[in-house]
């Protein structure tokens, strides 16, 4: 379980460096999305066969990194849309 943390932490961290401009997540943010990030990826070379959800492959890494960028994107969007309503 703490190696599932450290792991999503540090997709997270990775998709944030990855991801253009300035993100206004905090630590607990970048933690979460690289957990559901990491969880989407472990899903997805599970269902094409490379590996268990919860142990750590190239394919499932890459794939989470991928899903943590555009979960950013996304997070930022919603963010930003909310800071723009409340002014």
């Amino acid at each position: 379980m703490i190696g599932f943390i450290v792991a999503g932490l540090i997709i997270g961290a990775l998709a944030r460096l990855i991801k253009p401009g300035k993100q206004r997540l905090g630590i607990l943010a970048t933690l979460i999305l690289g957990l559901v990030g990491s969880v989407i990826g472990g899903t997805i070379a599970n269902l094409l066969g490379t590996g268990d959800i919860w142990e750590l492959n190239v394919l499932g890494f890459v794939v989470a990194v991928i899903a943590s960028v555009l979960l950013i994107g996304i997070a930022e969007g919603i963010a930003s849309s909310r800071h723009k309503t409340a002014h």
